[in-house]
């Protein structure tokens, strides 16, 4: 295999990948009990997810990705199985996980400052403005500090989202189809921000997508589940510089891998 070519893994990552490790999911299953009968969602998931990387998770319609994000982030308890993050125990939410959406939480009655400030509790004006400023700055709505969402665009508010997760300094930013309730062109432009601001802060980012071209434009690597009882089938690292073009063969090859293992067949 050249060093151009995406590499899969099936099953369980290795022990040796916990080196340098953010999070590590271990055997994890989680059932969600009814009146008829127990419905298992996941089922043995193991999955290690690297310190400061950008992490996609794609899978079936209904197979659980967004129960697994929630696990991961402490809102869901997990029925077996562990769930470390920097080696500790999760079994709550924590300010130090936090979650963008696909529709924006915002709230509606507060301006584009108030917003994203809201998460920083009381503290001396000035050390709040300075960084709410920060994070305007870094999402492009500079200008725009006294707007109410009313007057935002799509794709403005949800920087605005972004701004707000990223002001009370997590170490994980959690995705979950940020991008669903977007048109198509402000998709694409946010694609590129998310980089660019993935970049610019070094956190450690898991997104959950159905759309496995986005994935591929955005992850390091790759986790494919499978259907419910979910597990993860396989990993695939991205060997692709970015910016990266849809038109690339690699990028191509990586989609097709994709498409195959969650058995949906391609038509050109």
């Amino acid at each position: 295999m050249s060093a151009t070519e995406p590499e899969a893994r099936q099953g369980a990552e290795p022990r040796t990948m916990q080196a340098g490790a953010k999070i590590v999911v271990r055997d994890v299953r989680k059932t969600f009990p009814t009146k008829k009968e127990d419905v298992n969602v996941l089922d043995g998931v193991d999955l290690t997810v690297r310190e400061g990387e950008f992490l996609a998770i794609v899978g079936p319609s209904g197979c659980g990705k967004s129960t697994l994000l929630n696990c991961m982030a402490g809102f869901e308890r997990i029925t077996s199985g562990s769930i470390r993050i920097d080696s500790e125990e999760i079994e709550r939410p924590s300010p130090k996980r936090v979650f963008v959406f696909q529709e924006t939480g915002i709230f509606p009655w507060y301006s584009v400052w108030d917003n994203i400030g809201f998460g920083l509790g009381k503290m001396p004006f000035d050390k709040k403005h300075e960084i709410v400023m920060r994070y305007i700055a870094l999402v492009g709505l500079e200008g725009f500090e006294k707007a109410f969402p009313a007057e935002l665009s799509g794709g403005m508010k949800q920087r605005v989202e972004f701004a707000r997760a990223l002001a009370v300094e997590p170490d994980v930013l959690f995705l979950d189809e940020p991008f669903g309730a977007l048109d198509a062109f402000t998709r694409l432009e946010m694609r590129r921000e998310i980089v660019r601001i993935w970049k610019e802060t070094g956190k450690t980012c898991i997104l959950v997508t159905h759309d496995v071209e986005e994935a591929v434009e955005l992850a390091d690597r790759v986790a494919v589940m499978t259907r419910r009882p979910a597990r993860i089938h396989s990993v695939l690292d991205n060997p692709l510089e970015r910016p990266r073009d849809s038109d690339q063969p690699v990028f191509r090859e990586l989609k097709d891998q994709i498409f195959e293992i969650l058995g949906v067949e391609r038509r050109v």
